[in-house]
């Protein structure tokens, strides 16, 4: 299927990567408008998108009032930021569980910030064990928030978060997850799966730009939270709470053309069919690709079982030079993303944006090219 925005998207290179990532011209072109952060057609737009935020994470629209959505400035670590340094009090512990750099990164966040922690680490081509999540919340009674991530990018790797969310609330902790590679490309039910934070970007699978990422929040839980923030900038519940009296107001200066051309990205993810819609364009995206690829000599890093279908790892192949490769296809239009496993060489290649079939298959054609050169 061609993209109904294809011809439209005036890009020089096609962005396989986690994001950045290939946007639709008009996407872009919303853009081209100046707004003022006071303006109430502006503030106005923002809780239209606080709302669709929303009705993207619950699927029973008698549940949603008991969720919100805060959005804050920054990339999507920004915002993990916020959650962490908002949500767990001085007293408060956190569990991260770990499977690769995104994991690591929270609790180094968790460190600098001087939250209590432990890091339940596993390796980057496996997803966690949930029997040793549940001995280390029997045996560590101070845990009082757990953190993951959803789709760990550093692999592509899917976790098991249905599992994982069902070991947490045995233990009644709150649960905080990383889905910023995830949401909105697949279906996520924040109410269903008792997440009680879920963290996610504008440049994702929601296919906006940069410049801001958001939190999915029980709203209870998050009122809760005044006065715990361990940073002025990154004040959730402050953010919420201006956002929330105000009508749509941040705090400080918002990145008003990045919610603009993401408010149009929602739109487009709505005329596409929705995240059923996407989910499935992404699969296939995800399935043409590491067939191709395998056929060209290419192995890919994580079982089919518990491959995402929005990065792929492939190991290097013998006698393979990344940034020659790397330079060859970004020659014939194409931006690939270099490995973050730490135990061996890899490549990765992204599946979400303004991608369809038809680009992977001129991907394969690309790639074999290169290798032939």
């Amino acid at each position: 299927m061609n993209s109904m925005y294809s011809d439209k998207t005036d890009n020089a290179y096609i962005l396989l990567t986690p994001g950045p990532l290939t946007t639709s011209k008009t996407v872009k072109e919303a853009m081209l408008i100046d707004w003022c952060t006071w303006d109430q057609a502006y503030n106005a737009m923002v809780q239209s998108v606080r709302e669709k935020l929303v009705a993207l994470a619950v699927k029973k629209a008698e549940r949603r009032t008991d969720y919100t959505s805060v959005l804050m400035q920054g990339s999507g670590t920004f915002s993990v930021e916020a959650v962490l340094g908002t949500v767990i009090p001085d007293d408060g512990k956190l569990l991260v569980i770990s499977n690769g750099a995104y994991g690591q990164r929270i609790k180094n966040i968790a460190d600098r910030l001087n939250i209590h922690n432990v890091m339940l680490a596993f390796d980057e081509t496996k997803i966690p064990d949930v029997n040793k999540l549940a001995e280390t919340l029997e045996s560590d009674q101070a845990i009082t928030h757990v953190a993951v991530v959803h789709c760990e990018t550093t692999s592509g790797i899917l976790n098991p978060v249905e599992s994982i969310s069902g070991i947490v609330k045995q233990y009644d902790k709150t649960l905080i997850v990383d889905a910023m590679s995830s949401f909105g490309g697949m279906a996520i039910d924040v109410d269903e799966l008792q997440i009680d934070y879920l963290v996610s970007s504008a440049n994702k699978c929601i296919q906006g730009v940069p410049g801001f990422a958001f939190v999915i929040a029980r709203t209870e839980m998050l009122n809760s939270c005044e006065g715990q923030a361990r940073s002025l900038s990154l004040d959730l519940f402050s953010q919420w709470r201006e956002m929330e009296e105000i009508g749509g107001k941040w705090r400080f200066t918002s990145p008003t053309h990045t919610v603009y051309a993401f408010h149009q990205a929602l739109i487009e993810l709505e005329e596409e069919g929705g995240v059923n819609a996407r989910y499935a364009r992404y699969c296939k995206n995800q399935s043409v690709l590491s067939e191709g690829m395998a056929k060209l000599g290419f192995e890919t890093m994580i079982n089919k079982q518990h491959q995402s279908p929005f990065i792929t790892s492939f190991y290097y192949p013998e006698h393979f030079d990344f940034h020659q490769f790397y330079n060859r296809l970004k020659a014939q239009g194409f931006i690939i993303y270099p490995g973050k496993i730490s135990k061996c060489d890899s490549f990765r290649m992204g599946n979400i944006g303004e991608i369809y079939e038809n680009d992977i298959h001129r991907l394969l054609k690309a790639v074999a090219a290169a290798i032939t050169e």
